[in-house]
Protein backbone atom coordinates (compact mmCIF):
# COMPACT_ATOMS: atom_id res chain seq x y z
CA UNK A 1 0.00 0.00 0.00
CA UNK A 2 1.36 3.44 -0.91
CA UNK A 3 2.15 6.08 1.77
CA UNK A 4 -0.72 8.17 0.43
CA UNK A 5 -3.12 5.26 0.85
CA UNK A 6 -1.78 4.69 4.36
CA UNK A 7 -2.51 8.32 5.20
CA UNK A 8 -6.07 8.02 3.91
CA UNK A 9 -6.57 4.87 5.96
CA UNK A 10 -5.18 6.56 9.10
CA UNK A 11 -7.43 9.59 8.55
CA UNK A 12 -10.44 7.29 8.12
CA UNK A 13 -9.53 5.52 11.36
CA UNK A 14 -9.40 8.86 13.16
CA UNK A 15 -12.81 9.83 11.82
CA UNK A 16 -14.28 6.49 12.89
CA UNK A 17 -12.70 6.91 16.30
CA UNK A 18 -14.11 10.39 16.76
CA UNK A 19 -17.53 9.42 15.50
CA UNK A 20 -17.87 6.15 17.39
CA UNK A 21 -15.39 6.04 20.20
CA UNK A 22 -15.72 9.66 21.18
CA UNK A 23 -19.43 10.09 20.72
CA UNK A 24 -19.49 8.86 24.28
CA UNK A 25 -22.31 11.09 25.40
CA UNK A 26 -21.74 14.65 26.36
CA UNK A 27 -19.50 13.83 29.28
CA UNK A 28 -17.38 16.15 31.27
CA UNK A 29 -14.14 16.04 32.95
CA UNK A 30 -12.12 14.35 35.36
CA UNK A 31 -12.94 12.82 38.59
CA UNK A 32 -15.16 13.83 41.22
CA UNK A 33 -16.18 12.33 44.34
CA UNK A 34 -18.76 12.28 47.07
CA UNK A 35 -22.41 12.31 47.25
CA UNK A 36 -25.13 13.62 49.39
CA UNK A 37 -28.77 13.12 49.53
CA UNK A 38 -31.73 12.68 51.75
CA UNK A 39 -33.41 9.77 53.38
CA UNK A 40 -35.19 8.79 50.20
CA UNK A 41 -33.12 10.58 47.59
CA UNK A 42 -29.48 10.19 46.71
CA UNK A 43 -27.06 13.01 46.06
CA UNK A 44 -23.93 11.99 44.16
CA UNK A 45 -20.84 14.19 44.38
CA UNK A 46 -17.64 13.87 42.44
CA UNK A 47 -13.93 14.61 42.90
CA UNK A 48 -11.74 15.91 40.07
CA UNK A 49 -8.01 16.72 40.01
CA UNK A 50 -6.52 19.22 37.60
CA UNK A 51 -3.01 19.51 36.18
CA UNK A 52 0.19 20.09 38.16
CA UNK A 53 2.04 23.44 37.90
CA UNK A 54 5.44 22.17 36.73
CA UNK A 55 6.57 19.51 34.33
CA UNK A 56 8.01 17.07 36.87
CA UNK A 57 4.88 16.55 39.02
CA UNK A 58 3.49 13.05 38.63
CA UNK A 59 1.02 12.71 41.50
CA UNK A 60 -0.64 14.53 44.34
CA UNK A 61 -2.20 12.14 46.85
CA UNK A 62 -4.13 13.34 49.89
CA UNK A 63 -6.38 11.69 52.45
CA UNK A 64 -9.87 13.19 52.46
CA UNK A 65 -10.94 13.19 56.11
CA UNK A 66 -14.41 14.47 55.26
CA UNK A 67 -16.62 16.52 52.96
CA UNK A 68 -19.52 18.12 54.81
CA UNK A 69 -22.50 20.14 53.55
CA UNK A 70 -23.73 23.01 55.76
CA UNK A 71 -27.17 24.68 55.68
CA UNK A 72 -28.08 28.28 56.60
CA UNK A 73 -28.66 27.25 60.24
CA UNK A 74 -25.12 25.93 60.53
CA UNK A 75 -26.16 22.27 60.58
CA UNK A 76 -23.47 20.08 59.03
CA UNK A 77 -24.00 16.68 57.39
CA UNK A 78 -21.29 14.35 56.04
CA UNK A 79 -21.38 13.57 52.36
CA UNK A 80 -18.75 10.83 52.49
CA UNK A 81 -18.36 7.53 54.27
CA UNK A 82 -14.79 6.58 55.03
CA UNK A 83 -11.62 8.60 54.58
CA UNK A 84 -10.16 7.64 51.19
CA UNK A 85 -6.78 8.71 49.87
CA UNK A 86 -7.17 10.19 46.38
CA UNK A 87 -4.52 11.00 43.77
CA UNK A 88 -5.92 14.22 42.33
CA UNK A 89 -3.35 14.28 39.50
CA UNK A 90 -4.71 10.96 38.25
CA UNK A 91 -7.96 12.27 36.77
CA UNK A 92 -6.86 15.17 34.61
CA UNK A 93 -9.89 15.98 32.46
CA UNK A 94 -12.02 13.06 33.65
CA UNK A 95 -14.59 12.52 36.42
CA UNK A 96 -14.99 9.53 38.69
CA UNK A 97 -17.56 8.51 41.28
CA UNK A 98 -16.15 8.46 44.80
CA UNK A 99 -19.18 7.88 46.99
CA UNK A 100 -22.99 7.98 47.26
CA UNK A 101 -24.89 8.43 50.52
CA UNK A 102 -28.28 9.42 51.95
CA UNK A 103 -28.35 12.71 53.87
CA UNK A 104 -31.24 14.76 55.28
CA UNK A 105 -33.28 16.67 52.71
CA UNK A 106 -32.62 20.40 52.66
CA UNK A 107 -30.75 23.26 51.08
CA UNK A 108 -27.01 23.46 51.71
CA UNK A 109 -25.11 26.68 51.01
CA UNK A 110 -21.59 25.76 52.08
CA UNK A 111 -19.16 22.86 51.88
CA UNK A 112 -16.24 22.13 54.23
CA UNK A 113 -13.43 19.82 53.15
CA UNK A 114 -11.04 18.39 55.74
CA UNK A 115 -7.66 17.04 54.66
CA UNK A 116 -5.24 14.57 56.20
CA UNK A 117 -1.71 13.78 55.10
CA UNK A 118 -0.57 14.24 51.52
CA UNK A 119 2.40 13.61 49.25
CA UNK A 120 3.76 14.94 45.96
CA UNK A 121 5.42 12.69 43.38
CA UNK A 122 8.14 13.87 40.99
CA UNK A 123 9.51 12.50 37.74
CA UNK A 124 13.33 12.40 37.77
CA UNK A 125 14.76 12.36 34.25
CA UNK A 126 18.38 13.17 35.13
CA UNK A 127 21.09 10.79 33.98
CA UNK A 128 19.31 9.61 30.83
CA UNK A 129 17.53 6.30 30.33
CA UNK A 130 14.21 5.42 31.94
CA UNK A 131 12.83 8.04 34.38
CA UNK A 132 12.47 7.35 38.10
CA UNK A 133 10.03 8.64 40.71
CA UNK A 134 10.77 10.62 43.88
CA UNK A 135 8.22 11.65 46.50
CA UNK A 136 8.03 14.05 49.41
CA UNK A 137 5.46 14.87 52.05
CA UNK A 138 3.12 17.81 51.43
CA UNK A 139 2.89 20.60 54.01
CA UNK A 140 -0.59 22.16 54.02
CA UNK A 141 -1.13 25.82 54.89
CA UNK A 142 -4.51 24.68 56.21
CA UNK A 143 -6.22 21.32 56.51
CA UNK A 144 -9.79 22.67 56.49
CA UNK A 145 -11.30 24.58 53.57
CA UNK A 146 -14.78 26.15 53.58
CA UNK A 147 -16.45 27.15 50.29
CA UNK A 148 -19.72 29.01 49.77
CA UNK A 149 -21.59 27.53 46.80
CA UNK A 150 -22.68 29.83 43.96
CA UNK A 151 -25.73 27.59 43.56
CA UNK A 152 -26.94 25.77 46.69
CA UNK A 153 -26.98 22.00 46.90
CA UNK A 154 -30.69 21.13 47.12
CA UNK A 155 -31.49 17.63 48.35
CA UNK A 156 -35.13 16.62 47.90
CA UNK A 157 -36.85 13.64 49.38
CA UNK A 158 -37.92 11.31 46.56
CA UNK A 159 -36.30 13.74 44.11
CA UNK A 160 -33.59 13.28 41.53
CA UNK A 161 -30.06 12.89 42.90
CA UNK A 162 -28.20 16.09 43.76
CA UNK A 163 -24.44 16.23 43.81
CA UNK A 164 -21.20 18.16 44.05
CA UNK A 165 -18.43 18.57 41.55
CA UNK A 166 -15.25 19.03 43.59
CA UNK A 167 -12.14 20.18 41.74
CA UNK A 168 -8.85 20.34 43.65
CA UNK A 169 -7.04 23.05 41.66
CA UNK A 170 -3.48 21.76 41.77
CA UNK A 171 -2.08 24.56 39.62
CA UNK A 172 -3.02 27.08 42.28
CA UNK A 173 -2.47 24.80 45.27
CA UNK A 174 1.07 23.43 44.85
CA UNK A 175 3.52 26.23 45.61
CA UNK A 176 6.77 26.85 43.71
CA UNK A 177 9.72 29.17 44.32
CA UNK A 178 10.99 31.90 42.00
CA UNK A 179 12.84 29.30 39.95
CA UNK A 180 9.78 27.12 39.48
CA UNK A 181 10.90 24.45 41.95
CA UNK A 182 8.26 22.80 44.11
CA UNK A 183 8.63 23.82 47.75
CA UNK A 184 6.43 21.08 49.23
CA UNK A 185 3.98 23.67 50.54
CA UNK A 186 0.35 23.24 49.45
CA UNK A 187 -2.24 26.01 49.81
CA UNK A 188 -5.41 23.94 49.10
CA UNK A 189 -7.65 25.62 46.55
CA UNK A 190 -10.97 24.03 45.60
CA UNK A 191 -13.54 24.89 42.95
CA UNK A 192 -16.86 23.35 43.97
CA UNK A 193 -20.17 23.34 42.10
CA UNK A 194 -23.52 21.74 42.80
CA UNK A 195 -24.66 19.58 39.89
CA UNK A 196 -27.60 17.42 38.90
CA UNK A 197 -27.18 13.89 37.60
CA UNK A 198 -28.15 15.16 34.13
CA UNK A 199 -25.49 17.90 34.07
CA UNK A 200 -22.18 17.49 32.27
CA UNK A 201 -20.46 18.00 35.62
CA UNK A 202 -22.42 15.06 37.01
CA UNK A 203 -21.34 12.59 34.34
CA UNK A 204 -19.01 9.76 35.39
CA UNK A 205 -16.24 9.33 32.83
CA UNK A 206 -14.48 6.53 34.64
CA UNK A 207 -15.19 4.18 37.52
CA UNK A 208 -12.79 1.26 37.91
CA UNK A 209 -13.94 -1.49 40.26
CA UNK A 210 -14.00 -5.22 40.88
CA UNK A 211 -17.13 -7.22 40.05
CA UNK A 212 -18.92 -8.60 43.14
CA UNK A 213 -21.98 -10.21 41.54
CA UNK A 214 -23.90 -10.37 38.24
CA UNK A 215 -27.69 -10.47 37.75
CA UNK A 216 -28.53 -11.23 34.13
CA UNK A 217 -32.27 -11.15 34.90
CA UNK A 218 -32.25 -7.54 36.07
CA UNK A 219 -29.47 -6.62 33.59
CA UNK A 220 -27.18 -5.31 36.30
CA UNK A 221 -24.04 -6.13 38.24
CA UNK A 222 -22.51 -4.97 41.52
CA UNK A 223 -18.95 -3.67 41.82
CA UNK A 224 -16.74 -2.73 44.73
CA UNK A 225 -14.92 0.54 44.20
CA UNK A 226 -11.29 1.32 45.03
CA UNK A 227 -12.26 2.60 48.50
CA UNK A 228 -14.42 -0.39 49.46
CA UNK A 229 -17.86 0.99 48.56
CA UNK A 230 -20.34 -1.10 46.52
CA UNK A 231 -22.25 0.27 43.52
CA UNK A 232 -24.94 -1.30 41.33
CA UNK A 233 -24.36 -0.85 37.60
CA UNK A 234 -27.37 -1.03 35.23
CA UNK A 235 -26.95 -1.99 31.56
CA UNK A 236 -29.39 -1.98 28.65
CA UNK A 237 -29.54 -2.20 24.89
CA UNK A 238 -27.78 1.16 24.51
CA UNK A 239 -24.82 0.19 26.70
CA UNK A 240 -21.65 -0.23 24.64
CA UNK A 241 -19.16 -2.99 25.48
CA UNK A 242 -15.45 -2.80 24.68
CA UNK A 243 -13.81 -5.66 22.81
CA UNK A 244 -14.85 -9.04 24.15
CA UNK A 245 -16.84 -7.63 27.09
CA UNK A 246 -20.49 -8.50 27.75
CA UNK A 247 -22.74 -9.01 30.76
CA UNK A 248 -22.49 -12.78 30.35
CA UNK A 249 -18.68 -12.53 30.30
CA UNK A 250 -18.53 -10.85 33.73
CA UNK A 251 -17.63 -12.81 36.84
CA UNK A 252 -16.03 -12.16 40.22
CA UNK A 253 -12.54 -12.36 38.68
CA UNK A 254 -13.24 -9.31 36.51
CA UNK A 255 -12.12 -5.73 37.07
CA UNK A 256 -14.09 -3.31 34.89
CA UNK A 257 -14.11 0.31 33.81
CA UNK A 258 -17.55 1.92 33.57
CA UNK A 259 -18.83 5.26 32.24
CA UNK A 260 -22.36 6.57 32.72
CA UNK A 261 -24.80 8.59 34.79
CA UNK A 262 -26.37 8.31 38.22
CA UNK A 263 -29.90 6.93 37.82
CA UNK A 264 -32.63 9.52 38.40
CA UNK A 265 -34.52 7.32 40.85
CA UNK A 266 -31.96 5.58 43.04
CA UNK A 267 -28.33 5.12 43.98
CA UNK A 268 -27.33 3.12 40.92
CA UNK A 269 -25.30 3.93 37.85
CA UNK A 270 -26.69 3.61 34.31
CA UNK A 271 -23.76 2.50 32.16
CA UNK A 272 -23.04 3.91 28.70
CA UNK A 273 -19.79 1.97 28.35
CA UNK A 274 -18.24 -1.08 30.03
CA UNK A 275 -14.76 -2.54 29.49
CA UNK A 276 -13.14 -5.57 31.12
CA UNK A 277 -9.69 -4.39 32.18
CA UNK A 278 -8.87 -7.76 33.70
CA UNK A 279 -10.60 -11.13 33.97
CA UNK A 280 -7.93 -12.60 36.22
CA UNK A 281 -8.22 -10.44 39.36
CA UNK A 282 -5.40 -7.92 38.78
CA UNK A 283 -5.20 -4.54 37.09
CA UNK A 284 -2.88 -1.53 37.16
CA UNK A 285 -3.35 1.81 35.42
CA UNK A 286 -1.15 4.79 34.79
CA UNK A 287 1.03 6.43 32.21
CA UNK A 288 3.64 4.88 29.94
CA UNK A 289 6.96 6.54 30.76
CA UNK A 290 9.33 4.53 28.57
CA UNK A 291 9.00 2.00 25.73
CA UNK A 292 11.72 -0.59 25.11
CA UNK A 293 11.89 -1.34 21.41
CA UNK A 294 14.27 -2.05 18.57
CA UNK A 295 13.83 -0.19 15.29
CA UNK A 296 11.33 -2.00 13.10
CA UNK A 297 10.35 -4.42 15.85
CA UNK A 298 7.37 -4.45 18.27
CA UNK A 299 8.04 -3.25 21.80
CA UNK A 300 9.38 -5.92 24.14
CA UNK A 301 8.38 -4.05 27.31
CA UNK A 302 7.33 -0.67 28.65
CA UNK A 303 7.57 1.19 31.93
CA UNK A 304 4.29 2.13 33.63
CA UNK A 305 3.91 4.85 36.26
CA UNK A 306 1.28 3.23 38.51
CA UNK A 307 -1.62 5.56 39.44
CA UNK A 308 -4.34 2.92 39.99
CA UNK A 309 -4.09 -0.61 41.36
CA UNK A 310 -6.37 -3.52 42.34
CA UNK A 311 -5.66 -5.42 44.50
CA UNK A 312 -3.09 -3.46 46.50
CA UNK A 313 -1.22 -6.45 47.95
CA UNK A 314 0.77 -7.53 44.87
CA UNK A 315 4.41 -6.60 44.29
CA UNK A 316 3.33 -3.24 42.84
CA UNK A 317 2.67 -0.06 44.77
CA UNK A 318 1.03 3.22 43.81
CA UNK A 319 3.48 5.88 42.68
CA UNK A 320 6.17 3.51 41.46
CA UNK A 321 7.37 2.73 37.95
CA UNK A 322 6.88 -0.91 36.98
CA UNK A 323 8.24 -2.74 33.94
CA UNK A 324 5.56 -4.53 31.91
CA UNK A 325 6.90 -7.30 29.69
CA UNK A 326 5.26 -8.05 26.33
CA UNK A 327 5.17 -11.52 24.83
CA UNK A 328 3.13 -10.85 21.68
CA UNK A 329 0.07 -12.67 23.06
CA UNK A 330 -1.55 -9.66 24.75
CA UNK A 331 -4.93 -8.31 23.66
CA UNK A 332 -5.00 -4.57 22.90
CA UNK A 333 -8.11 -2.38 23.26
CA UNK A 334 -9.06 1.32 23.06
CA UNK A 335 -11.69 2.51 25.51
CA UNK A 336 -14.79 3.80 23.66
CA UNK A 337 -13.74 2.20 20.39
CA UNK A 338 -15.45 -0.89 19.01
CA UNK A 339 -14.22 -1.51 15.47
CA UNK A 340 -11.34 -3.32 13.73
CA UNK A 341 -9.20 -0.16 13.64
CA UNK A 342 -8.40 -0.68 17.32
CA UNK A 343 -5.58 -3.10 16.57
CA UNK A 344 -4.37 -0.91 13.70
CA UNK A 345 -4.01 2.14 15.96
CA UNK A 346 -2.94 0.51 19.22
CA UNK A 347 -0.66 -2.52 19.48
CA UNK A 348 2.84 -3.44 20.62
CA UNK A 349 4.28 -1.45 17.70
CA UNK A 350 2.16 1.62 18.43
CA UNK A 351 3.04 2.37 22.05
CA UNK A 352 4.61 5.71 22.97
CA UNK A 353 5.63 7.41 26.19
CA UNK A 354 2.81 9.52 27.60
CA UNK A 355 -0.03 7.14 26.78
CA UNK A 356 -2.42 6.42 29.67
CA UNK A 357 -3.12 2.69 29.79
CA UNK A 358 -4.63 0.01 32.00
CA UNK A 359 -3.12 -3.47 32.12
CA UNK A 360 -4.70 -6.66 33.41
CA UNK A 361 -3.60 -10.19 34.13
CA UNK A 362 -3.02 -12.69 36.93
CA UNK A 363 -1.98 -11.16 40.27
CA UNK A 364 0.96 -13.54 40.39
CA UNK A 365 2.33 -11.81 37.31
CA UNK A 366 2.67 -8.58 39.29
CA UNK A 367 4.65 -10.01 42.19
CA UNK A 368 7.86 -8.61 40.68
CA UNK A 369 7.58 -4.91 39.71
CA UNK A 370 10.56 -5.32 37.37
CA UNK A 371 8.92 -8.10 35.37
CA UNK A 372 5.12 -7.68 35.26
CA UNK A 373 3.24 -10.00 32.90
CA UNK A 374 -0.21 -9.08 31.57
CA UNK A 375 -2.85 -10.39 29.19
CA UNK A 376 -4.86 -7.24 28.37
CA UNK A 377 -3.85 -3.63 27.65
CA UNK A 378 -6.38 -0.80 27.30
CA UNK A 379 -5.54 2.64 25.90
CA UNK A 380 -7.62 5.24 27.77
CA UNK A 381 -8.63 8.89 27.47
CA UNK A 382 -6.75 11.45 29.57
CA UNK A 383 -6.24 15.22 29.74
CA UNK A 384 -3.10 16.69 28.20
CA UNK A 385 -2.27 20.29 29.11
CA UNK A 386 -0.33 22.57 26.81
CA UNK A 387 -0.26 25.61 24.55
CA UNK A 388 -1.39 26.05 20.94
CA UNK A 389 1.52 26.44 18.51
CA UNK A 390 1.20 29.79 16.73
CA UNK A 391 -0.13 29.54 13.20
CA UNK A 392 -0.79 25.80 13.42
CA UNK A 393 -4.60 25.95 13.24
CA UNK A 394 -5.95 24.32 10.08
CA UNK A 395 -9.72 24.71 9.89
CA UNK A 396 -10.12 22.71 6.69
CA UNK A 397 -8.42 19.67 8.28
CA UNK A 398 -9.78 20.37 11.79
CA UNK A 399 -6.28 20.12 13.26
CA UNK A 400 -3.84 22.24 15.24
CA UNK A 401 -0.52 21.65 16.92
CA UNK A 402 0.06 21.67 20.65
CA UNK A 403 3.14 21.79 22.86
CA UNK A 404 2.30 19.47 25.74
CA UNK A 405 3.50 20.52 29.19
CA UNK A 406 3.22 19.18 32.73
CA UNK A 407 4.15 15.57 33.53
CA UNK A 408 3.15 14.39 30.05
CA UNK A 409 5.25 17.15 28.49
CA UNK A 410 8.39 15.58 29.91
CA UNK A 411 7.44 12.31 28.23
CA UNK A 412 6.34 13.96 24.95
CA UNK A 413 8.91 16.67 24.16
CA UNK A 414 7.84 17.14 20.52
CA UNK A 415 4.79 19.08 19.34
CA UNK A 416 1.64 16.99 18.90
CA UNK A 417 -0.96 17.32 16.13
CA UNK A 418 -4.47 17.47 17.60
CA UNK A 419 -7.34 16.09 15.50
CA UNK A 420 -10.92 17.28 16.10
CA UNK A 421 -13.89 15.09 15.20
CA UNK A 422 -17.60 15.73 14.76
CA UNK A 423 -18.22 15.01 18.45
CA UNK A 424 -15.35 17.03 19.92
CA UNK A 425 -16.74 19.64 22.31
CA UNK A 426 -15.40 22.86 23.85
CA UNK A 427 -15.62 23.60 27.58
CA UNK A 428 -14.58 25.96 30.39
CA UNK A 429 -14.26 29.23 28.53
CA UNK A 430 -13.94 27.80 25.02
CA UNK A 431 -16.98 27.60 22.77
CA UNK A 432 -15.86 27.12 19.19
CA UNK A 433 -12.95 26.60 16.81
CA UNK A 434 -12.42 30.36 16.63
CA UNK A 435 -11.44 30.37 20.32
CA UNK A 436 -8.30 28.32 19.60
CA UNK A 437 -5.90 31.26 19.50
CA UNK A 438 -2.11 31.29 19.24
CA UNK A 439 -0.41 30.47 22.53
CA UNK A 440 -3.66 29.72 24.40
CA UNK A 441 -3.37 27.46 27.46
CA UNK A 442 -5.66 24.50 26.92
CA UNK A 443 -6.29 20.93 28.00
CA UNK A 444 -7.13 18.34 25.36
CA UNK A 445 -8.91 15.28 26.76
CA UNK A 446 -8.59 12.40 24.36
CA UNK A 447 -6.50 9.54 23.01
CA UNK A 448 -2.76 9.78 22.45
CA UNK A 449 -1.85 7.69 19.40
CA UNK A 450 1.17 6.86 17.29
CA UNK A 451 0.56 7.49 13.60
CA UNK A 452 1.37 4.09 12.07
CA UNK A 453 2.39 5.69 8.77
CA UNK A 454 5.12 8.01 10.05
CA UNK A 455 5.56 7.31 13.78
CA UNK A 456 4.51 10.82 14.83
CA UNK A 457 2.49 11.30 18.01
CA UNK A 458 -1.06 12.61 17.53
CA UNK A 459 -3.92 13.40 19.88
CA UNK A 460 -7.55 12.68 19.03
CA UNK A 461 -9.64 15.21 20.95
CA UNK A 462 -12.76 14.32 22.87
CA UNK A 463 -12.95 17.58 24.88
CA UNK A 464 -11.00 20.84 24.56
CA UNK A 465 -10.90 22.87 27.78
CA UNK A 466 -9.79 26.43 28.39
CA UNK A 467 -7.23 26.82 31.18
CA UNK A 468 -7.02 30.62 31.26
CA UNK A 469 -10.07 31.07 33.50
CA UNK A 470 -9.29 32.98 36.69
CA UNK A 471 -11.67 30.69 38.56
CA UNK A 472 -13.00 27.39 37.29
CA UNK A 473 -15.95 27.83 39.65
CA UNK A 474 -17.36 30.43 37.24
CA UNK A 475 -17.38 27.97 34.36
CA UNK A 476 -20.60 26.33 33.23
CA UNK A 477 -20.58 22.70 34.37
CA UNK A 478 -24.28 22.15 33.59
Amino acid sequence: MSPKSHQKLFRLALLLLSGGALAATGCTNGNLGTTTTTSGATGPAFVIGTDAPVASVTSFSVQIMGIDAINSSGTSVPLMSGQPTVDFARYNGLQTLLDMNDVPAGTYDQVTISLGTGSIGYLNTSGGGAPTIQTEAATFTTTSVNVTLDKPLVVQQNGSPAGLRVDFDLRKSIQVDSNGNITGTVDPTFNINSVANTDGGGYIDTLIAGVVSVDTTSQSFVVQGPHGENFTINVNGQTEWDGDASLSALNTSCIVEVSGTIDHADQTLDADEVAILSNTNFYAAGQVTYVTETAGQPASSFDLYVRGLLPTDTGLTLGQIAQVNLTGNEKFFIYWMHNPFTEFLFNSSAMVAGQPVAVGGPASGASNPDAVTVERIHLRNWGFNGTIVSGSQNASNSTFQMQVNGFAGVLIPETVTVYLGDHTDFRYGLGAWSDLTDGANIRVVGLLLKNPTNGQVVLLARHIDGLDLTNFATADFN
